[in-house]
């Protein structure tokens, strides 16, 4: 009879949880104590013990003769920052032992371990059918965990595209430059993540107790749906970028064009102002009424302008 069992181990950030002769070890926040402690008890690559650690790894599979080591990137939301970063999750998995390295960020991960823990229906759903669809079932959550982060882009796409044609749109451009740094971070995270989720299925089946082809292809295809989604994010943010710029293009010009009707009017009306100042004698300069003259024929120039603009469809 299948018996469970739930452990942690002193002064190590691991729990292992065994169902049957399937064991899952979760380690949060891995550091050389943990990887020493999985080289004494598992016949690990050295060197696939120090991709663990490592900051910055693409993801891959490296196929072994009793064991599977996958290096996953998964997206997570900065809210201080406002840009999608990747975290990074280590798995080994052999036929009897699934083993998880990360930092604990991603909550999909970390709700389904103590989900394990907690309920014998979930332990029971998860390790029956062998290491490869426990692993299947990791990876379908945190697939699907993309997909609310795909959602809140396109709402905050939808909101610049409104304030875009408002009075707001002078303030747009900061907003448009930050989804556009979402969108390629989250593209950057996904497009090297396809290639080996679609290829896990052939090199995981030797671990598995059923086939899993449609399983791991059911995932792919939601990692092609939110590809596609960003693909259509990308084109519709660089639409946005270009019409903000035409926008901004065209007030520029609207108010260039008013500043230079205004300095066209006003330089013969100056010219005009400057000849009767001069100290000569003039027309008009001896009358009572000079002023008056003055100013009609200021008022005459400054129609006849206007009618001419008009005339061109200048204004």
């Amino acid at each position: 009879m299948a018996a469970s069992q739930v452990k942690k181990e002193e002064q190590l950030n691991l729990q292992s949880l065994t169902w049957g002769d399937l064991t899952w070890v979760d380690i949060e926040h891995p550091t050389e104590k943990e990887t020493e402690y999985l080289a004494q008890h598992y016949s690990f690559h050295p060197l696939d013990l120090d991709d663990c650690l490592s900051r910055i790894q693409r993801p891959k599979i490296d196929e072994y003769k009793d064991y599977l080591f996958l290096v996953l990137h998964f997206p997570i939301f900065n809210k201080e920052a406002r840009v999608t970063t990747s975290s990074q999750v280590s798995v080994f998995i052999g036929q009897n032992y699934l083993i998880t390295l990360h930092k604990g960020e991603l909550k999909p991960l970390v709700k389904l371990f103590k989900e394990c823990q907690i309920d014998e229906q979930s332990r029971q759903e998860h390790f029956s059918e062998g290491s490869s669809y426990l692993l299947y079932r990791i990876i379908d959550r945190l697939v699907d965990y993309c997909l609310p982060i795909s959602n809140k882009m396109l709402d905050n796409i939808e909101d610049v595209e409104d304030k875009i044609f408002s009075n707001q749109a002078r303030s747009q451009i900061r907003e448009i430059s930050m989804l556009r740094r979402d969108i390629i971070s989250f593209r950057r995270i996904i497009w090297p993540m396809r290639a080996v989720i679609g290829s896990l299925e052939p090199k995981a089946r030797r671990f598995a107790k059923m086939d899993l082809a449609v399983y791991f292809g059911d995932t792919v295809d939601h990692l092609d749906k939110i590809w596609d989604a960003l693909d259509e994010y990308k084109e519709i943010i660089e639409g946005l970028n270009d019409t903000h710029d035409s926008l901004a293009t065209n007030r520029t010009n609207e108010v260039v064009r008013i500043l230079t009707i205004i300095a066209t009017i006003l330089l013969p009306i100056t010219l005009l102002a400057s000849i009767w100042g001069m100290n000569i004698s003039l027309p008009f300069q001896g009358s009572s009424y000079a002023l008056l003259y003055i100013i009609l024929i200021m008022i005459a120039i400054i129609g006849s302008m206007l009618y001419f603009f008009r005339r061109q469809h200048w204004i």
